[in-house]
């Protein structure tokens, strides 16, 4: 990670300086007049929320960085399914080199890679095989294309909370368990997208990185205060899947117990891989931290297997959202292990089913 992306990030967790949060406070003070602003206008009707005629599921949160969206999104494309739903997935493309609407995978296949189409929708598009995903930074003419092209009958947008211009049936806020909102400034003093009335809109709330069913005390103190009634459910990554990525030689999780393992991430919560990561029981000898969606070059991924060979590790070891990024620059000299995740429900599963059977009516046969 630069240098000013991690003090960016720790500024945003501890705190500011007077001086600096002085400065900030003034541009953050403008940032609240624009949100306020926008919501006036959809109050009263000047802009306006369109519908396309299908249930929409967006997951998204309230802050800047990684809550563990990309798995609340194939829970949700899999919760419709079983509902009887063909869904597809609608992402804006993070980072990605093409514009406009395109087509990350239809129901047959794949048709972009990440740097086209964006890493969480490749990400998703391998995880969902069949299920379309479409990317484009109109939420609305994407969906609609979607709708349109493959007869979807329901839509999940990624990270789709900020976004007004696509009526939606279902929102779920997703929030860490640690310091779910930072120093609780909104931007650019702090990582609020909105203040944290905005909760309201909610109709579920997810808190990640949760150590057990009842771990969400500081969030739910919140969603009491600002969106009374809103069901807060505790949800944990869990590693699903491990695979070596020089050879594909697909592992389970449990093959990673007792190796000692450089580790490394470009993620928006890396200290959630880490304990993934301790959960598989891997040893980790050190770990390297690069900004979320980095696009690693082929001498960082040399000066990482000179950190493993140095730290007497048996190999690297990344996310699977990374490996999408460097999959095309693998690692020679030491193996490179990929670690998969899904995202379980600690609490709250009757919840979130019933939210989705009562958002999202099954299709007539």
């Amino acid at each position: 990670m630069s240098k000013i992306h991690y003090r960016v990030a720790s500024a945003w967790q501890r705190g500011l300086g007077p001086t600096a949060a002085g400065v900030l406070d003034v541009a953050a003070g403008g940032y609240r007049g624009l949100l306020g602003a926008r919501d006036w206008l959809y109050a009263r009707g000047v802009l306006k929320c369109r519908a396309l005629g299908v249930p929409v599921v967006s997951v998204g949160n309230l802050t800047v960085g990684g809550t563990g969206k990309t798995p609340a999104v194939e829970l949700a494309v899999r919760t419709l399914m079983e509902l009887g739903h063909r869904p597809a997935v609608v992402s804006r493309g993070y980072g990605r080199r093409g514009h406009g609407i395109q087509i990350v995978a239809d129901t047959a296949s794949i048709r972009l890679d990440a740097d086209e189409g964006g890493d969480e929708p490749f990400l998703l598009a391998r995880r969902l095989p069949g299920v379309p995903v479409v990317v484009g930074g109109n939420r609305y003419e994407a969906g609609r294309h979607a709708v349109a092209r493959f007869g979807v009958s329901a839509l999940v947008l990624d990270d789709g909370f900020q976004h007004r211009t696509l009526a939606k049936d279902l929102e779920i806020v997703m929030a860490r368990a640690r310091a779910p909102w930072g120093n609780g400034r909104l931007l650019p003093g702090g990582p609020l997208r909105e203040p944290l009335a905005a909760l309201a809109r909610a109709h579920l709330i997810v808190v990640t990185g949760a150590r057990g069913p009842d771990d969400v005390g500081e969030v739910a103190a919140d969603a009491r205060r600002y969106a009374p009634g809103v069901p807060v459910l505790a949800a944990r990554h869990v590693p699903t899947e491990c695979w070596e990525a020089g050879a594909m030689r697909y592992l389970g999780p449990e093959a990673l117990r007792g190796l000692k393992l450089f580790a490394f991430a470009g993620i928006g919560s890396p200290d959630g891989f880490r304990q993934t990561l301790e959960d598989t029981g891997a040893v980790e000898t050190g770990f390297a931290r690069f900004a979320d969606h980095h696009w690693y070059t082929r001498a960082e991924v040399a000066a990482l297997e000179q950190r493993a060979r140095a730290a007497s590790a048996v190999g690297l070891v990344t996310t699977e959202k990374d490996w999408a990024r460097l999959r095309r620059l693998p690692p020679r000299g030491v193996p490179l292990y990929v670690l998969t995740v899904r995202l379980a429900l600690l609490s709250g599963d009757v919840a979130w089913r019933t939210a989705f059977a009562r958002a999202c009516r099954a299709p007539c046969p």
